[in-house]
């Protein structure tokens, strides 16, 4: 019931009648109060005046699942929410789900990771407040070879998302990083469930620096905030929902060719790393190009130094910008 209420003081022009609240939920008014109390308590700012009734005046950068829930504009991406104070990692909760039958767009969200994951094993920084972690789940009729692109279907997503809320202008690095600038504010990490040549699912890992005000001496050339970058502290639950809804959108464009033939133009109008001099980090053989765009099984296309054009796969090979990050 809190969700409900929660999004019709956030739907409502000025102030919602308790009597109004109890018709459409069917409760008391005392179950009505309770609820208010609660929301109050977590750090909403509600005014209740008699006889006109309650008024979401203020609502702080809150997460949880009532919030997450309550400002969903989607169809399946998020409308199953899991929420975690503090979790090992959002993306071994999403697979937790899956395995326990949770449907196709479960999304869990935590405020702090204790074993955040990056890609190639790496740990994942997760601070308590000031980020945003979550794992999508899906379970889309591909072949297992796929399921590599939905991390760009994801990161176009992020871009659309920063962009509608924040107004800042982002990049993709390929495969798995979002850029602001020259520096990395969002990390992408997908994993999958197989089974012989069908696939049981599939958890997109999203992990955005939103609010956080400094970094490591370390990476501080190669990190950015949404703060940082803006000066403004982020909405949470806006920027996951907007995210969401972008993604949605995408996903299905996605899925109508099962590659991404249909997003070509908008990724590779996006990909910071598209007319650059790069490095391909490959175990087996390094080698230096310039990168021109992905190919609709979204490989990274590389026009090496002696002129000769190589498919680029993500998985163990990094790319990295020959005069920085990017």
């Amino acid at each position: 019931m809190k969700t409900k209420v929660l999004r019709m003081l956030k739907e409502a022009d000025g102030y919602l009648s308790g009597q109004e609240l109890c018709g459409r939920l069917h409760v008391s008014r005392t179950a009505v109060w309770k609820v208010v109390k609660q929301l109050e308590e977590e750090g909403y700012e509600i005014e209740a005046v008699r006889n006109r009734g309650y008024c979401l005046k203020r609502a702080a950068d809150i997460l949880s699942r009532a919030e997450l829930e309550s400002g969903m504009q989607t169809e399946w991406a998020g409308r199953n929410v899991l929420y975690f104070d503090e979790t090992d990692s959002t993306n071994t909760e999403a697979k937790r789900a899956a395995e326990a039958g949770a449907p196709h767009g479960t999304l869990a969200v935590a405020d702090y990771q204790t074993m955040g994951k990056g890609r190639r094993g790496r740990n994942w920084t997760s601070p308590r407040g000031v980020g945003i972690w979550m794992s999508i789940l899906i379970r889309p009729a591909l072949h297992p070879s796929c399921a590599s692109m939905l991390t760009l279907v994801a990161a176009l997503a992020v871009a659309d998302g920063i962009k509608r809320i924040c107004g800042l202008d982002s990049r993709i690095k390929w495969p798995n990083d979002v850029v602001i600038n020259g520096k990395k504010v969002c990390g992408i990490l997908t994993e999958m469930s197989t089974e012989l040549e069908c696939i049981n699912y599939v958890v997109t890992g999203i992990g955005i620096n939103a609010n956080i005000e400094s970094f490591p001496e370390e990476i501080r050339d190669v990190a950015a905030s949404l703060y940082l970058e803006t000066g403004k502290r982020v909405k949470r639950s806006r920027l996951i929902g907007a995210v969401m809804e972008a993604y949605e959108g995408y996903y299905s464009r996605f899925m109508e060719r099962g590659d991404m033939s249909g997003l070509l133009d908008a990724y590779n109008g996006l990909l910071a790393n598209r007319d650059n001099a790069v490095r391909v980090l490959d175990p087996e053989d390094e080698y230096t190009g310039t990168a021109l765009g992905i190919d609709p099984m979204g490989r990274l296309l590389v026009r090496t130094d002696d002129g000769f054009i190589r498919s680029v796969l993500s998985g163990e090979v990094s790319v990295r910008g020959i005069y920085g990050y990017v």
